[in-house]
């Protein structure tokens, strides 16, 4: 048992220490899927968008790679459910990307805009938090649970594209993870490609650093923290996880879990996860970066209208992100790696939560 501390206490270093790169990459290059989408809704520009592109195409090769060398496997991440809660899915992704265009970014987005001394951001991760936790946990959860999970449909093949592809090809797990992860990315590599703007090491090198972050943090939880035999229960265990499968960059259910374990610590029961990790993480990876760059200023709200503005987007996304199990990186990247079918349902309703939310306020601009 103390050889298992120790192991769990490397595994959340290398959790920590890989979410300042995190951090720091993510303020140098402003990486952010609701500035994608805005850039092109109200500019044009796709290259924003191209550049998450990137990240998910970097991020699923890596995982394919992982799970064709039999290091890890779709089936032991927390996107192996049962059935598809396509409701909570579709109505959490819409809450989602409401939530990120009225809070001026999603949850990643939060926690680099703070760590430049932005205040507004520190009221959105802990109303967002606040709102995760009653919907994991609180009077939300009911409804959640007894309401909205309940309304699902069967798999068929399985949660994964992978498995659609062992049930077409007759291929073994490995292999299909492999070719279809490669498939699928050099789809999207070729998307991006046909823009001479993304031919650029200015564009391309902080999408691809984001994707191998994401897949390293794979690797850290599903091999550097993959026990075969636990000794007190004689099970598999992934150390150091919430949901006992591997993870890799989730911020909704972490930012619950840090609000849960500041209220309730004494009980004894808390105890600190790779997710957690993660935020601290990142904002420390910013405050460097912003630090360092001469551009950390501490901003705050401009008036009662833009906080109310940002309350609601923090509410809509610490409700949306628990019902859509992820956010914009739990689902728009890590999930979309292992390539779940339940993740790109979600970021379509994500996509079209915001793109709803910011032609509603170009309607509606003084």
């Amino acid at each position: 048992m103390a050889e298992l501390v120790q192991a769990s206490e490397r595994v959340l270093l290398a959790a920590f220490g890989l979410s300042i790169l995190l951090g720091m990459v993510l303020h140098r290059s402003h990486f952010c899927t609701m500035g994608a989408v805005s850039d092109w809704i109200l500019m044009g520009s796709l290259r924003r968008a191209r550049q998450w592109a990137l990240a998910v195409a970097v991020a699923m090769l890596g995982f394919g790679v992982l799970a064709a060398s039999g290091q890890i496997s779709p089936l032991n991440t927390i996107y192996n459910t049962p059935t598809l809660p396509w409701l909570a899915f579709v109505l959490g992704g819409l809450m989602f990307g409401m939530g990120m265009v009225l809070a001026s970014g999603c949850l990643s987005r939060s926690l680099v805009r703070l760590g430049a001394g932005n205040l507004k951001s520190l009221v959105v991760l802990l109303v967002a938090g606040l709102a995760a936790l009653a919907t994991l946990r609180g009077l939300l959860a009911v409804v959640r649970v007894k309401v909205l999970e309940p309304v699902a449909l069967d798999w068929g093949a399985g949660p994964f594209v992978t498995q659609w592809w062992m049930q077409l090809s007759g291929a073994g797990l490995p292999l299909s993870a492999l070719l279809a992860a490669i498939t699928v990315s050099a789809a999207l590599m070729a998307w991006v490609l046909v823009s001479p703007d993304m031919r650029s090491k200015a564009s391309w090198l902080s999408p691809v650093v984001t994707g191998l972050l994401v897949v390293a943090m794979w690797w850290v939880s599903g091999v550097m923290g993959f026990v075969p035999e636990h000794p007190e229960t004689l099970e598999s265990v992934f150390l150091a996880t919430g949901s006992g499968r591997m993870e890799s960059v989730s911020l909704t259910a972490p930012a619950a879990l840090w609000i849960d374990g500041l209220a309730y610590f004494s009980d004894g029961t808390k105890r600190l996860t790779l997710a957690m990790v993660m935020m601290p993480g990142i904002l420390a990876g910013a405050t460097l970066s912003a630090v360092h760059q001469g551009s950390f200023r501490w901003e705050s709200f401009t008036g009662t209208a833009d906080l109310v503005r940002h309350l609601t987007g923090a509410v809509l996304m610490g409700v949306g992100g628990v019902m859509a199990m992820g956010c914009t990186f739990g689902q728009g990247l890590s999930g979309l790696s292992t390539l779940s079918l339940g993740s790109m349902l979600v970021l379509a309703g994500l996509l079209a939560g915001a793109v709803i939310t910011l032609k509603w306020q170009l309607r509606h601009a003084d």
